[in-house]
């Protein structure tokens, strides 16, 4: 699922001015309080998910179970990745 954040609320919940600000923020931040912020930000929209012109992506930061996409026209989309929980290897016999 893809959402469209608000650059304002992503940037005021993280104390950024913009988008690098923002990438640089994180990297100093404990991941699960950047989940959470992530998570509650999300929560805020309420809709269906976006359309997101992959081929328009200029920036993705990974975090996680979230990735965070800025495209040309400066837009910030938050996408819900979901990662395979299988920790089981497979046999060999």
């Amino acid at each position: 699922m893809i959402v469209q954040l608000s650059n304002n609320s992503l940037y005021s919940t993280f104390g950024v001015s913009s988008f690098s600000e923002f990438e640089l923020n994180i990297q100093n931040m404990a991941p699960s309080m950047v989940e959470y912020y992530l998570s509650n930000l999300s929560e805020e929209i309420q809709g269906d998910s976006t359309y997101l012109n992959k081929s328009n992506i200029q920036q993705t930061i990974n975090i996680d179970e979230y990735d965070i996409h800025l495209d040309y026209n400066n837009d910030i989309y938050l996408e819900f990745v979901e990662k395979n929980s299988d920790y089981e290897t497979l046999s060999f016999w």
